[in-house]
C-alpha cells in the first residue's frame, strides 16, 4: 500500500479519525494491527491483547469526544492501539525503553490517558469516581472502562460494579471478555460468561431484538425501550439463571462481536444515549490477527523478540546456561512436593509466569490458580495453613502490595506458616513504575511473627524454600527473589537448612565492610573481588534475612568498622539499610552508613541494568562508593 493511501498515517489523533466514514474505520482497523505488529516485533512489550482490542480502541475513540470523553483501559497493557491513535504513533518505538513512552496508560504523559492502570481491575472504580465528578460538576462527559484480559475476577471490579449499580452514574462499562489473562481465565465468572456467549437460544434472539431495534427505532420512539425491557424478561429464562450484571443494577447489553468495529460504532452510539449505568459485553480473541498470536495466546501475551513472518520467538537472552530465578522457583517447589505431601502451590492468576506450571502439570490438585485475586490468594492461603497444609503462595512483589492487610491480620496475627514467594522484587525493567517490586523489604519487615528473607542466588532461594517448609519452621516466611537470571548453570544441590536470622561472611577485609541482601550481593562481590586485586580490602556479609537480623554479626561489624555500606534491590525508606540504622542507634553505635539502593521516588521503565545504574548499586556505583570512602579515609 502506497503512503497516501495509508489512513493511519493521516491519523495525528482522534479528530482526525472522526473525519472518516464508518467504512474507512476497517481499513484503519487493519493498519493499526499491523503497526503493532510491525513495532512489537522487534521492541518488545505486550502483545496479543491490544491486537485483541484494535477495533474496540478504534470505535470508541470514533464515537466518544476524547479526551473530553473519558475511557479507562484495564489491564493498561491493552491500550497499545490507544496510544497510537492519540498522537503517539511516531514515538511508539520507545514504547517501554528507556526514557521513552510508558507501556501503559500514564496520565502525566497524555491528556488522553484518563487514569494510569498498571495493575489489574482498577478501571470501574476510577471511571466511577470521574462519572460521579462529571454528574456533581453538571458536565455532559462520558465516561467508559474497558475492563477485560482476565481484570474481571479481581474483587475490586465487582466492589466498583456494586457500588455503579446503587448510584446514578452515566457510566459505560465494557467487559471485553477474550476468556484468558496471560494463561487462561479460571472460577466461576468465567463459566457464567461462557454461559451467555454460547447459549444458541439467547443470541438468537438477542439478534432479533438488535434488527427491531434498527427496524422500528425511528418510527417509535419507544421501540427502543420495549425491545430492551422484552429482551430482559427473556434472559433469566434463556440462561436459566439471574443475569449477573442486572441484578447488581447495570443494563445489559450483549455479547456482540468485538472485532466488527462498524457495528460496534452503531452500538456504542446507541449506548451514548442511554442513560445511568451499564454494560457492553463484547467478545474477542486475544490475539486477533496474527494466527501465532491467536493459536499460542499465553506464549504471545508478551513474547519478547519475534520473526513476524513465521512466528518463530528470538531468544536474545545470554546462551550461558544459566536459570530464571522464576525456574528454580517452580522446580525446587515441585521437588520439595514431591517430597512433602503438604505442601500446596496457590497463585493468583500468574502460573506460567511464576513457574508453578511445573508443579501445576503433575500435581494439580495441590496447586491452585485463584485468578487475579491476591487479596483471596492469601487468606486461601492462610485457611490452606490452619488445617496443617504447607501453602506456597507465589505472588509478584508488586502485585502482593494489594494483600498487605491480609498478609497482617489472616497470617501473621494468627502466626500461620504461610511461605509468600515475592517473584520480581526490586527493579524489573521495561513494565516500568507500575511494576518494580521494591516495597516488599519495607513493609514485611515491619510486621511482626514474619521471616524476611532475601537469596544472593538460586542456591540460596533453594535452601531457603527448604527451609520454609520444615516442621521446625512455624512462622510467615517471605522470600523475594528478583527478575532475569541466577548465577549459577549448576544450581540443583542437596537442599541445606539455613539458620533463621544467619548471615554468612564472604570476604574479610579492614578497610571498611559491605552487607548486602539479595541479589545485589553478587555485584558487591564482584566489585569487592576487583578492589582486592588492587590492595583495597573490603569485608562482605551476605545478610540473608532483613528480619529478624543477625545482631551478633552487626555487633561484630559495628565494633571492628567505622565505614558501613548497605546494598538493597529496594527502597531506601524503611528497608534493609534503616533497619542497620536503627540497630545502630539503639544499640549506641556510632559509624558512617552509607545506604545504597532504591531512592525515594518511582523509578520509570528502562532495562534492569540503565536503572541499576540510575540508582546507584550496579557494579560502577557500589565502587564508586567504595573508593569514595577510601579517599575520605586516607584524608
Amino acid at each position: 500500500m502506497n503512503k497516501e493511501d495509508n489512513l493511519l498515517l493521516k491519523i495525528s489523533g482522534p479528530e482526525d479519525l472522526r473525519k472518516l466514514d464508518p467504512s474507512d474505520l476497517i481499513q484503519v482497523s487493519s493498519e493499526l494491527r499491523q503497526f503493532i505488529i510491525d513495532v512489537v516485533c522487534n521492541n518488545p512489550g505486550h502483545f496479543g491483547a491490544s491486537l485483541g482490542v484494535v477495533e474496540l480502541t478504534v470505535a470508541l475513540h470514533y464515537v466518544f469526544n476524547t479526551p473530553y470523553d473519558r475511557i479507562v483501559w484495564d489491564v493498561g497493557h491493552q491500550a497499545y492501539g490507544h496510544k497510537i491513535l492519540t498522537g503517539r504513533r511516531d514515538v511508539f518505538h520507545t514504547n517501554r525503553k528507556y526514557k521513552g513512552i510508558s507501556g501503559f496508560p500514564k496520565m502525566a504523559e497524555s491528556e488522553y490517558d484518563a487514569f494510569g492502570t498498571g495493575h489489574s481491575s482498577t478501571s470501574i472504580s476510577a471511571a466511577l469516581g470521574m462519572a460521579m465528578a462529571a454528574k456533581a460538576l453538571g458536565e455532559d462527559r462520558h465516561v467508559v472502562a474497558v475492563i477485560g484480559d482476565g481484570a474481571m475476577t479481581a474483587g475490586q471490579a465487582f466492589e466498583g460494579l456494586n457500588n455503579a449499580g446503587f448510584g446514578k452514574s452515566d457510566l459505560l462499562v465494557i467487559l471485553n471478555d477474550n476468556n484468558i489473562a496471560i494463561d487462561a481465565n479460571v472460577g466461576a465468572l468465567k463459566e457464567y460468561l461462557l454461559d451467555i456467549t454460547t447459549s444458541k437460544t439467547y443470541n438468537r434472539f438477542k439478534d432479533r431484538v438488535w434488527k427491531a431495534l434498527g427496524i422500528f427505532g425511528r418510527k417509535a420512539p419507544n421501540a427502543r425501550s420495549l425491545a430492551a425491557q422484552l429482551e430482559a424478561g427473556f434472559k433469566s429464562t434463556i440462561l436459566d439463571r439471574s443475569n449477573l450484571f442486572e441484578g447488581l443494577n447495570l443494563r445489559y447489553f450483549g455479547p456482540i462481536d468485538g472485532h466488527d468495529v462498524v457495528h460496534l460504532t452503531k452500538v456504542l452510539a446507541d449506548l451514548k444515549r442511554i442513560p445511568g449505568p451499564k454494560i457492553l459485553h463484547c467478545i474477542t480473541v486475544k490475539g486477533k490477527g496474527y494466527r501465532h498470536a491467536e493459536e499460542n495466546q499465553t506464549t504471545f501475551h508478551a513474547p519478547g523478540k519475534f520473526d513476524k513472518d513465521t512466528g518463530e520467538i528470538l531468544d536474545t537472552s545470554r546462551n550461558d546456561g544459566l536459570p530464571a530465578y522464576q525456574d528454580v522457583f517452580g522446580k525446587t517447589l515441585l521437588e520439595l512436593a514431591r517430597a512433602n505431601n503438604k505442601i500446596v502451590g496457590i497463585t493468583p492468576a500468574m502460573p506460567t509466569g511464576c513457574s508453578m506450571t511445573y508443579m501445576m502439570n503433575e500435581m494439580p490438585s495441590r496447586t491452585f490458580d485463584v485468578g487475579i485475586a491476591e487479596q483471596h490468594a492469601v487468606t486461601f492461603s492462610a485457611g490452606l495453613a490452619a488445617q496443617g497444609l504447607v501453602p506456597f503462595c507465589n505472588i509478584y512483589s508488586s502485585f502482593m502490595q494489594r494483600a498487605y492487610d491480609q498478609v497482617i491480620h489472616d497470617v501473621a496475627l494468627q502466626k500461620l506458616p504461610v511461605i509468600f514467594c515475592l517473584d520480581r522484587g526490586g527493579l524489573v525493567g521495561a513494565d516500568g513504575a507500575t511494576h518494580h517490586g521494591f516495597f516488599d523489604l519495607s513493609f514485611m519487615r515491619t510486621i511482626p511473627n514474619m521471616i524476611v528473607a532475601a537469596p544472593m542466588d538460586e542456591i540460596e532461594l533453594r535452601n531457603m524454600m527448604y527451609t520454609a517448609q520444615l516442621p521446625s519452621n512455624r512462622k510467615p516466611f517471605s522470600i523475594r527473589y528478583p527478575r532475569g537470571r541466577a548465577v549459577h548453570a549448576d544450581w540443583q544441590k542437596p537442599f541445606e537448612t539455613l539458620d533463621i536470622g544467619r548471615a554468612r561472611q564472604l570476604s574479610e577485609g579492614g578497610d571498611l565492610a559491605i552487607l548486602t541482601i539479595g541479589h545485589p550481593g553478587n555485584a558487591a562481590a564482584a566489585v569487592v573481588k576487583k578492589l582486592a586485586a588492587k590492595g583495597i580490602a573490603v569485608a562482605h556479609w551476605d545478610m540473608r534475612f532483613a528480619a529478624p537480623l543477625d545482631k551478633d554479626t552487626l555487633h561484630f561489624v559495628f565494633r571492628h568498622h567505622r565505614h558501613i555500606i548497605t546494598v538493597e534491590d529496594g527502597i531506601l525508606t524503611g528497608g534493609f539499610g534503616s533497619a542497620v540504622l536503627e540497630f545502630m542507634a539503639d544499640e549506641g553505635y556510632n559509624a558512617e552508613v552509607l545506604r545504597l539502593g532504591i531512592p525515594n521516588y518511582f523509578v520509570e521503565h528502562g532495562t534492569q541494568d540503565e536503572l541499576y545504574k540510575e540508582c546507584g548499586y550496579d557494579e560502577e556505583g557500589i565502587e564508586l562508593a567504595v573508593r569514595e570512602i577510601i579517599v575520605r579515609k586516607g584524608n
